[in-house]
């Protein structure tokens, strides 16, 4: 089989880790006869630094015109003067509205190795965490009007938050079909108690929840669910939620792991096109010294073959050979243990393509 992909390396180490990835689907192609083709595009503040904006038009068609997109890391402090409109983080936005990628998926999964790096008790983590956050990506108080006017002689800032129900419910049924392939709990995450959206949010997850009897649903406030991650996150299995809810609860959620380093992330639309990208930034303090933790982009790499390709052997492929990597003991300086041996970005590639 063969499929175009569109590589954005971005800023700081996003070249690093992805040159990783690319390796282990260059092995997964040949392993399982398939034919993978690149097309590097600029984003975030390389694209700012060579054309004056994150990322070209011409480059915005490769990725529309591409079977999937792999993302690194953009931003760092170099751009950080930029005007508003033309940041680093701007390009992501952009894509993610021209690609139609409305669903978030973030697996947050505390391999039974690393159980010590968790910032969590033994008592709390149990035999491991595996849950998902599905986040909606395109909608609500990041994409709705936004004015600052003077009122009464001082600054009056505003940020609108609207949700439609049909964007409310196409998110709602990718967690619900996400929930069916793995515990077949959701959590569907609100403040229904202050938000109309929420309110409304709520309204169409159970109208839905109808089409899905054997999925066992559930509400929860935010702000109880930043707490219950702490105090008991064995509980989850799929949660779902708005778009800064999500932004805030999932980025929570990947330090229960101990290292924001092993966290994938996929972006979908509706269709086969997504976007796969580690959920870190671009770490530029540590960029080009070849010590960056390349596992959440290898595995972002993974559900690349199974949610835009359909190619479940291929990705479960991937996903044994990093478990084989940590079983072994190797570790980037992120995830080190003692008595481990600890290993460059390059090399913990080296290591998980020789597991494949």
């Amino acid at each position: 089989m063969k499929k175009n992909i569109t590589v954005l390396s971005g800023d700081g180490i996003g070249p690093e880790i992805v040159a990783e990835a690319i390796k282990v689907l260059n092995k997964v192609a040949d392993k399982f006869g398939h034919e993978f083709e690149y097309t590097y595009v600029d984003i975030g503040g390389c694209a700012i630094d060579k054309y004056g904006v994150p990322i070209t038009e011409e480059g915005m068609e490769k990725c529309k015109s591409a079977d999937s997109v792999l993302l690194g890391a953009v931003g760092g402090p170099k751009w950080d003067s930029c005007p508003p409109a033309i940041r680093p983080e701007k390009a992501l936005l952009a894509v993610r509205k021209e690609l139609g990628l409305f669903a978030n998926l973030r697996p947050t999964k505390l391999f039974p190795q690393l159980a010590d790096a968790s910032p969590l008790k033994q008592s709390i983590v149990g035999n491991g965490i595996d849950l998902l956050i599905v986040r909606e990506l395109t909608g609500g108080v990041y994409f709705g009007e936004k004015k600052t006017e003077e009122v009464n002689g001082e600054l009056v800032a505003t940020d609108i938050m609207p949700y439609s129900e049909h964007e409310i419910e196409r998110i709602g049924r990718v967690a619900f079909e996400t929930a069916m392939k793995r515990g077949k709990r959701l959590a569907s995450v609100d403040k229904a108690n202050v938000l109309d959206t929420s309110r409304l949010w709520r309204k169409t997850m159970h109208r839905i929840a109808d089409d899905y009897p054997e999925v066992e649903l559930s509400d929860i406030l935010v702000d109880n669910t930043a707490m219950q991650l702490i105090k008991n996150p064995t509980q989850f299995d799929v949660l779902v939620t708005e778009n800064m809810f999500g932004d805030i609860l999932s980025d929570e959620a990947s330090m229960l792991t101990g290292s924001i380093g092993m966290m994938p992330s996929a972006s979908l639309s509706s269709t086969t096109l997504g976007m796969y990208e580690p959920i870190h930034g671009s770490a530029p303090d540590i960029a080009g010294m070849n010590i960056a933790n390349p596992i959440g982009t290898i595995l972002s790499a993974a559900m690349m073959l199974r949610y835009s390709f359909d190619m479940m052997d291929e990705a479960d492929a991937i996903e044994a050979a990093v478990n084989k990597a940590l079983d072994d003991g190797y570790r980037t300086g992120d995830i080190m243990q003692e008595g481990c041996k600890k290993c460059l970005c390059s090399e913990m590639g080296d290591v998980i393509v020789s597991n494949i």
